[in-house]
C-alpha cells in the first residue's frame, strides 16, 4: 500500500500534525453520516436556527430530530480510527484534532486537543441565558412528553449545544482551529466530504501555508487535486496500518 508508506513518511517528518475529521470517521461506530445516500439529511429535513428560535412548531420538529439522533448515537463507542488518532496524539505526532462531528467520540477515545467546530450533542444550552444541562436529562423530559423543552431558570428555548443551519460558528473554536492549522506541517483530512464551509477552508489554508495534505475518505472530495496523498480505504484499517508502519501498537 504505497499511499500508507507516503502517509507514514509524512507523519515521521512532520513536527506538528493536525487531524481534521468529518462524519465518515464515525460511521464505523454505527453513527450514520449526513450527505451520503441514506444519510441523515436524506431522511430528515433540517430545522434552520432562525426557524427554531421563531416558532414552537419548529422547535418541536427540531427536538424530534435532535432527540432521535442522540438516542441513536449515545451507545456508540470509539472505533479504530478514533483510537489511532488518540494514540498519535499521545505519541506526539498529532497536536490537535479539529472535528466537524458532534458525537464526542474523539474525547471518549482519549484525545485531549479536540476542537469541536460544530459543537456537541452531549450538552443542551438555553438560547437566552446560556445555562447548560446534560443532554440525557433533557431528552428524558422530551420522552416524557415535553416536545419543546424550555429552560428551568429563565424559560428560554433549549437546544443541543450544536451548530444548526443558519447559526453562527463558535468564535473561540474557529480561532483555535485557525491557529493550529497555521502551525501544522501535516494536515490529515479524515472522513470529511470537504464541502461544508467554513470548516472546509482549513485544509486549503494549511496547504497554502506549506503543510502537506493527506485526504482519507471513501468518496472523492473537491480538494483531492491539492493533496499530497489520497487514500480511499476504510479509515480504521488505514489508521491501524499507519500505527504498525510507525512501530506503535494498537490501543
Amino acid at each position: 500500500m504505497q499511499e500508507i508508506e507516503v502517509l507514514a513518511d509524512l507523519v515521521r517528518m512532520a513536527r506538528s500534525a493536525v487531524a481534521f475529521t468529518g462524519a465518515g470517521i464515525s460511521t464505523e461506530s454505527g453513527i450514520p453520516d449526513f450527505r451520503s445516500p441514506g444519510g441523515i439529511w436524506t431522511r430528515h429535513q433540517p430545522v434552520l436556527y432562525n426557524e427554531f428560535m421563531a416558532s414552537r412548531e419548529a422547535r418541536v420538529r427540531g427536538w424530534k430530530l435532535a432527540a432521535g439522533m442522540f438516542l441513536e448515537s449515545r451507545a456508540a463507542q470509539p472505533n479504530d480510527g478514533h483510537r489511532a488518532i488518540a494514540e498519535l496524539e499521545r505519541c506526539g505526532h498529532v497536536a490537535a484534532v479539529i472535528t466537524q462531528n458532534i458525537d464526542g467520540l474523539h474525547r471518549d477515545a482519549g484525545s485531549t486537543g479536540v476542537i469541536e467546530l460544530h459543537g456537541t450533542n452531549r450538552k443542551v444550552r438555553c438560547q437566552d441565558c446560556s445555562s447548560t444541562w446534560p443532554t440525557e436529562d433533557i431528552v428524558e423530559r422530551w420522552q416524557a412528553g415535553d416536545e419543546a423543552p424550555e429552560c428551568e431558570d429563565c424559560g428560554g428555548p433549549l437546544k443541543t449545544a450544536t451548530v444548526s443551519f443558519g447559526q453562527s460558528m463558535p468564535e473561540e473554536e474557529m480561532r483555535r482551529a485557525g491557529e493550529v492549522t497555521l502551525r501544522a506541517e501535516l494536515f490529515l483530512a479524515i472522513g470529511s466530504s470537504l464541502v461544508v464551509e467554513p470548516a472546509a477552508s482549513f485544509p486549503r489554508i494549511a496547504k497554502g501555508n506549506g503543510a502537506s495534505l493527506v485526504i482519507i475518505n471513501r468518496e472523492p472530495t473537491p480538494l483531492d487535486e491539492l493533496a499530497d496523498a489520497v487514500i480511499r480505504r476504510p479509515i480504521g484499517e488505514t489508521m491501524n496500518t499507519l500505527l504498525e508502519r510507525l512501530g506503535y501498537s494498537r490501543q
